[in-house]
């Protein structure tokens, strides 16, 4: 597995899942809690749509976290001494790297969850590095619209595994708690209150106007769902200036809707909206 190694030392572990001829590159940011293998199946649709696709895992997350903390699978999630800022910078990073490999291919910034208010941060200050943003699970980053507590409280009278938020998919929620990579502690938790206020803020104002941007969103997802979406999707119209901006809800969904019962629709959806802005090539 490719690493590199970060600004205070960390080495960041990364997968690729590489295709011949790409009509553009896509960068994956998981979600806290979890690690980039488990999007596998989602790259595999996307290879088959002509995509390459690039994900790290995350400070103190998956293979990057278990060597952070010397094997210790109960830190996992935990971010360590650089915090979220480090994590970020991270992200960051693996761009300028694909950049460097992939230097006439667009590139595409995909965050889920809490990657995705990654990504909202990155593209605030690197908008310009990139060639369309998508973000799923994503919320407006305010208080009242980011739910970072107990997500499965709605949800809870629904299974025993205690992460039913999920999916509607009982063998998604199977796979999570089974996984020795990932964690049900609530972000609140494992980032403790000063890092996890660090997560707010809005769209940048004056972004280029050109960059494409779509959302996926369960309407039952309890981040932040359909009202908090339409709250930034908004903020991209109305402070930032984007004007190819796309919200797609699905009525029942919850969180993760690339593991949902209707991920072939999703993946569908993602699909046109990227082929529609990315021309093959040959």
């Amino acid at each position: 597995m490719p690493t590199y190694t970060d600004a205070s030392g960390l080495v960041v572990t990364y997968y690729v899942w590489p295709v011949a001829a790409p009509r553009a590159v896509i960068q994956l940011a998981h979600g806290v809690g979890e690690h980039a293998r488990r999007y596998a199946v989602l790259a595999a649709d996307l290879n088959r749509a002509g995509y390459t696709v690039y994900a790290d895992d995350h400070l103190g997350h998956g293979q990057t976290g278990l060597a952070q903390h010397g094997g210790d699978h109960t830190k996992l999630g935990r971010l360590g001494a650089g915090g979220l800022r480090a994590a970020v910078a991270g992200v960051h990073q693996l761009s300028g790297i694909i950049r460097l490999e992939n230097p006439t291919q667009p590139l595409v910034l995909l965050g889920h969850s809490w990657g995705s208010f990654m990504v909202q941060m990155i593209v605030n200050k690197h908008a310009g590095e990139y060639d369309a943003v998508v973000l799923s699970g994503t919320a407006y980053r305010w208080p009242g619209s980011l739910d970072g507590g107990d997500l499965n409280r709605r949800h809870q009278t629904l299974g025993t595994t205690g992460v039913e938020w999920l999916s509607r998919d009982p063998a998604v929620a199977a796979a999570f708690v089974a996984d020795p990579l990932t964690t049900a502690t609530s972000l609140a938790k494992l980032f403790g209150v000063r890092e996890a206020a660090r997560l707010f803020g809005r769209p940048a104002k004056n972004l280029p106007t050109d960059l494409p941007l779509l959302v996926l969103i369960g309407g039952d997802d309890t981040v932040g769902g359909e009202r908090s979406a339409l709250k930034l999707v908004n903020a991209y119209v109305r402070r930032s200036g984007l004007r190819d901006v796309r919200l797609i809800v699905y009525p029942g969904a919850r969180h993760e809707v690339f593991n949902e019962t209707n991920r072939s629709e999703v993946i569908g959806d993602l699909v046109a909206w990227l082929d529609e802005r990315f021309t093959a090539v040959g």
